[in-house]
């Protein structure tokens, strides 16, 4: 009879290379909620598509949603400037609550004007973004496609400077359409995620 006393137990059967179990289990989620994230999809998606048919309304309701987030954020302002202990921080602290908490007032209280300074602040940032984006492809230049970047670069400069150009007539569209192409690609994103788990289950 073989004495099995002093045999080697043996190992578990290893864990698949890079699947750790906080990922294991979010996929076991997906694959058991793929039916919610594929309504979430096409909620998303037509609303990007309805948003593209209302670009003036879309673009009202994000200039007061960015309003609303003033607000807010000037409340939590007050709120951190009341744990402070010196006068200097406090005063400080409740400067930018009062600028947070007036811009935003005003925005909601007058939305053409938050939106007409909204899109001119989305065209300099583009503009300046595409200048930073065109500077960085000359420096890695000599790494492969850095014409990629400059491309990037090139056509946020051209896209800022078109809106410039159209303000302030632009600022009728502009944050609606921005808003209806993040909803669009958000639901194709889950669509896509979505159909992705469906498979795996």
């Amino acid at each position: 009879m073989t004495d099995t006393s002093n045999s080697t137990p043996r190992d578990p059967a290893p864990a698949t290379p890079g699947l750790t179990p906080g990922f294991a289990g979010l996929r076991k989620r997906l694959r058991d909620k793929w039916g919610w994230l594929l309504a979430l999809g096409v909620l998303l998606s037509a609303l990007g598509v309805i948003g593209f048919i209302m670009l003036p309304w879309l673009t009202l309701v994000t200039v007061w949603w960015v309003g609303a987030l003033l607000l807010v954020g000037g409340g939590a302002q007050v709120v951190d400037a009341f744990s402070e202990k010196n006068w200097g921080p406090f005063a400080l602290h409740l400067l930018i609550a009062v600028l947070y908490m007036v811009a935003g007032a005003i925005v909601i209280w007058n939305p053409v004007l938050g939106a007409l300074t909204l899109t001119l602040m989305v065209a300099v940032a583009l503009m300046v973004i595409g200048v930073l984006r065109c500077i960085m492809a000359f420096q890695v230049r000599p790494a492969g496609n850095w014409w990629l970047l400059l491309l990037s670069g090139l056509l946020s400069i051209v896209l800022g400077v078109m809106i410039y150009g159209q303000w302030p007539t632009s600022a009728i569209w502009v944050l609606g359409l921005f808003l209806a192409i993040e909803l669009l690609s958000e639901g194709i994103a889950f669509i896509a995620l979505a159909l992705a788990a469906r498979k795996a289950a």
